[in-house]
C-alpha cells in the first residue's frame, strides 16, 4: 500500500529540557514519507541550539511574539507551519511531548483505508515525574461537547484543517487552545473520532500553559466560559442549534463574579 506523505508540526517555546526527546521520537518513526517542521516562538532557553544539531528538520524562528496569550501564539505557530507543510496527513505535536515509534505508520494506514476519516485523536500516556498512566477521559452527563485529548494526540487530513481555519478565530478566545477548537469543530461537523490505542506520550509540564488552568480555579472558569462562547460561535456559523445545558448556566453564573 502506497504511503501518504505526512507532516509533523511541532510548536515550541522554552521546552529545551524535553525537545531532544520530542524530535528523536519523530525521527525514529517507522514511516518513511514524512517531514518534520518546528516553529520556535521566541525561546530564551537552549531550544534553537538543540534543534540545529538535528538534520532533516525544517526550523522556523519567530522574531516577535504576536500575542500575549499562549494559546493564541500556539495557534499562530501551527498555522504558519501548516502553510509551509506538504503532507496530506497532518500530525500536531507540542515541544514537550513524544510520539511512539509506530504512530505515523498506524494512523496513516487508518486514513488510507478509511476515506471518510478526517480527524482522529489517540489516548495518550501521561508522564509526570517519571511515572506513566493512561490518560482516560470520561463523558459527563451534562457535557455538550466530547471529552478530548491534548494537541499532540491530534491527526487529521490536510483538507479538514483547511476547512477548520475558516472558523478558528485566531485573535479571539485567548484562553482556548487549538485542541479544544479543533475537537469542537470535528464534533459539530460529525468528524470526531478517538483511537483507543495509545500512540502519544503527554508530558505534564508544571511550567506549561495547561498548568495555569487547574480545575475549578478562576482561570479554569474563565477558560470554560470561553469554550462555551466558542462553541456557540461554531454552532451559529455552521447553522446548528445550540442547546444550553446546566453546565452552561453554572459557568455563566460563576463568571459574573470573577
Amino acid at each position: 500500500m502506497k504511503e501518504e506523505f505526512a507532516s509533523i508540526l511541532i510548536t515550541n517555546f522554552n521546552k529545551g529540557k524535553f525537545l531532544k526527546d520530542t524530535v528523536i521520537s519523530c525521527l525514529n518513526q517507522n514511516y518513511s514519507k514524512k517531514e518534520i517542521l518546528v516553529f520556535d516562538d521566541c525561546s530564551t532557553d537552549n531550544s534553537i541550539k538543540l534543534l540545529k544539531k538535528f538534520k532533516n528538520l525544517k526550523i522556523f524562528k519567530n522574531k516577535k511574539k504576536k500575542f500575549k496569550s499562549g494559546p493564541l501564539n500556539q495557534i499562530y505557530g501551527v498555522n504558519e507551519l501548516f502553510k509551509k507543510s506538504k503532507g496530506k496527513i497532518i500530525f500536531l505535536l507540542d515541544g514537550d511531548d513524544q510520539f511512539k515509534k509506530n504512530k505515523l505508520n498506524f494512523l496513516c494506514k487508518k486514513f488510507k483505508t478509511n476515506k471518510d476519516l478526517k480527524f482522529i485523536q489517540d489516548q495518550p500516556y501521561l508522564k509526570h515525574k517519571k511515572k506513566y498512566m493512561l490518560l482516560k477521559k470520561k463523558y459527563h452527563i451534562f457535557s455538550i461537547w466530547p471529552s478530548f485529548y491534548p494537541t499532540s494526540c491530534i491527526a487529521m487530513r490536510k483538507n479538514f484543517f483547511k476547512e477548520f481555519l475558516k472558523y478558528v478565530e485566531t485573535k479571539k478566545f485567548p484562553n482556548l487552545e487549538i485542541d479544544a477548537r479543533l475537537s469542537m469543530f470535528a464534533f459539530l461537523s460529525k468528524n470526531f473520532n478517538i483511537d483507543k490505542k495509545s500512540h502519544t506520550i503527554y508530558n505534564y509540564d508544571e511550567s506549561g500553559v495547561t498548568s495555569n488552568y487547574s480545575k475549578f480555579s478562576i482561570n479554569w472558569w474563565k477558560k470554560r466560559n470561553e469554550a462555551f462562547n466558542y462553541f456557540i460561535f461554531l454552532n451559529n456559523r455552521l447553522n446548528l442549534r445550540f442547546s444550553k445545558s446546566p453546565d452552561y448556566f453554572i459557568t455563566k453564573f460563576i463568571n459574573l463574579f470573577i
